[in-house]
């Protein structure tokens, strides 16, 4: 049995980030699913992972995780020496990159969620979605996509000149939304664009594709 055992389903953003890290760095892992609708993120051997009951779990030999950037973070540092190395340049290069992992964090992603929910999700339940919410985080999306246009007409990637965590966790949101009138966002400004291909046209992410369509 591997070691690595992640436990969530693949739709969710948080798990997608974490199962394209391990994706990248090429290790072996169990995924466990967990039946959201049946409850089971709240049974006590899920809450004995994360005692918040959301996903996803992460469990390496006696390591237990949760909370997704923290754990790409553990396994980008943990087998550093394996797959795809999520670094360049020297410290400076690593508080540059540490810089746009936050942005991410705390600037793209509760806007990116926000519209991933009501374009991409709200849909899928049958649920209506609320315009006036859909434009005010379009436009705050706008601005957040301005700055990062500026910061890709300097660096190929957000944090350096390689592929970093700082791009990696955009992943799930920005492919929801590509799939959404947001798209446009994206592609009306050059750089972020083409950095948008690069990243969406990874393997590890193509093998998370192909996992949320095997558990679909």
């Amino acid at each position: 049995m591997a070691a690595i055992r992640l436990h969530g389903t693949p739709y969710s953003t948080a798990v997608a980030r974490v199962l394209t890290t391990l994706y990248e760095k090429e290790l072996e892992f169990e995924f466990v699913e967990i039946d959201m609708k049946a409850g089971e993120h709240k049974k006590e051997s899920f809450l004995s992972i994360n005692p918040f009951g959301q996903i996803p779990g992460f469990e390496d030999g006696d390591l237990k995780l949760f909370e997704s950037r923290a754990i790409t973070k553990y396994i980008a540092q943990e087998y550093a020496d394996k797959g795809t190395q999520f670094k360049c340049g020297d410290s400076k290069t690593a508080a540059i990159i540490g810089v746009w992992m936050e942005v991410e964090a705390h600037q793209f992603d509760p806007v990116a969620s926000k519209l991933t929910w009501e374009l991409a999700l709200k849909p899928r339940y049958g649920l209506a979605t609320d315009t006036a919410i859909v434009e005010e985080n379009e436009a705050k999306l706008a601005k957040v996509l301005d700055v990062y246009e500026s910061r890709l007409a300097q660096s190929k990637y957000l944090g350096c000149g390689c592929f970093t965590l700082a791009d990696l966790h955009h992943l799930p949101c920005i492919h929801y939304l590509l799939g959404t009138q947001a798209k446009k966002l994206f592609d009306s400004r050059p750089h972020v664009s083409a950095w948008v291909d690069a990243i969406t046209a990874r393997p590890a992410w193509s093998k998370v594709l192909a996992l949320q369509k095997q558990q679909g």
